[in-house]
C-alpha cells in the first residue's frame, strides 16, 4: 500500500467532504421531520438515524474505491 503525503492529505479531504456530507444530510433530515411535525426529540432521533445511515453508505464507498485503487 502507498502511504505517500499525497494520498493521506487526499484521504483526509474525502473524509471532511464526507462528514460534512452526512452533517448537512442529517441537517436536512431533521429540518423535514420538523417541519412535518415531530417533536424535537423525535426530529433529532431522526437526523441522528439519516446521519448514521449516510456515514455508513459514504464509508463503504468510499473503503470499495480505495480497494480498487
Amino acid at each position: 500500500m502507498n502511504t505517500s503525503s499525497n494520498h493521506l492529505i487526499l484521504l483526509a479531504l474525502l473524509l471532511a467532504v464526507v462528514a460534512l456530507f452526512c452533517i448537512l444530510i442529517a441537517a436536512a433530515a431533521g429540518l423535514l421531520a420538523r417541519i412535518d411535525g415531530a417533536t424535537y426529540a423525535t426530529a433529532l432521533l431522526r437526523s441522528a438515524v439519516a446521519f448514521a445511515g449516510s456515514a455508513t453508505l459514504s464509508l463503504a464507498l468510499l473503503t470499495f474505491v480505495l480497494a480498487a485503487l
